[in-house]
């Protein structure tokens, strides 16, 4: 189960500006948990987390934007991914300052020499969210293997947390309350087309969908409970249990189908009909047939 902007990308004369995720919490539907924290409005009535979880327990969550660039309280990250503003020869990385397997705060590291570029194999040391990496400035070890601490950097967003820029062909999603501004590539819900180890959810923002790391270990399977946005295997998300009859109306989320709406009988549970994704409002383009599977 697999789902950043970097210096190290293409100017800007050819780097795309999406708007950065927006503070809505997020649990049942786009949730997910590697130490991202970024909150996003689910398409239907209820909120989820978009905590974003990943199979040896780092999550990512939605961002509530309380401390934007230049307004950072005393609980607020010690420097910016996105701006990066720590001395010379060293970086600003998301790391967990509590030692667990979420990112909730900021720190400046050294650089080492000869530092991975961006797609370039990665190594961290002590766990994947130890902040401690070999990436070059604004790019961050991602999707660490837990055993090997193996990974692969991924640039961060540059610019503003409202307005980040990531290099042509990725899209800059906000989590863990702009702890984890990342670059990631784009995807389509209906094909499934992210790589290995990934997972097709709604971004953060609700302009599209985002290949991030698969949280879902051995569970995620159609009705299974789920709190976090990558928690559900490839081809599920994590809605609202009162969605279908299958799930446990007692979870906070529960994994459900994406489907087509031109195929509207294309849905397992009873009853469940395939509704548009993004409710009333207007799909992002190229989205337009993307549905959820819920009761009428």
């Amino acid at each position: 189960m697999s789902p950043g902007d970097e210096t190290t990308t293409s100017d800007e004369s050819s780097a795309t500006t999406t708007p950065a995720s927006t503070a809505t919490s997020v649990d049942p539907e786009p949730t997910t948990s590697t130490s991202i924290t970024t909150t996003t409005t689910t398409t239907t009535t209820t909120e989820v987390s978009t905590t974003l979880q990943t199979e040896d327990g780092t999550f990512i969550r939605p961002s509530d934007f309380s401390c934007l660039d230049g307004l950072r309280s005393e609980h607020c990250s010690k420097c910016s991914p996105n701006l990066q503003d720590c001395a010379n020869g060293q970086k600003c990385n998301a790391y967990a300052d509590d030692g667990s397997g979420s990112w909730n705060d900021t720190k400046c590291v050294d650089l080492v020499p000869d530092p991975d570029l961006p797609g370039q194999p990665c190594t961290v040391e002590g766990s994947p969210a130890s902040g401690i990496d070999s990436c070059d400035l604004h790019s961050i070890c991602w999707d660490v293997d837990e055993a090997t601490l193996i990974g692969t950097c991924v640039q961060f967003c540059t610019g503003s947390l409202e307005m980040g820029v990531c290099p042509d062909g990725l899209l800059c999603a906000v989590f863990n309350d702009g702890v984890l501004p990342l670059c990631l590539p784009g995807c389509d819900p209906l094909q499934q087309d992210c790589p290995v180890d990934e997972v097709c959810i709604d971004h953060p923002d609700g302009t599209g969908f985002l290949c991030v790391l698969d949280g879902s270990g051995d569970e995620g399977q159609a009705f299974d409970p789920c709190s976090f946005a990558n928690e559900c295997d490839p081809g599920l998300h994590c809605g609202e249990p009162n969605a279908a009859s299958e799930c446990d109306p007692d979870a906070s989320g529960c994994c459900l189908p994406f489907c087509d709406l031109t195929l509207p009988l294309d849905c397992p549970g009873a009853m469940q009909t395939c509704q548009p994704y993004f409710g009333m409002d207007p799909a992002p383009p190229g989205s337009e047939n993307v549905g959820r599977c819920a009761l009428p």
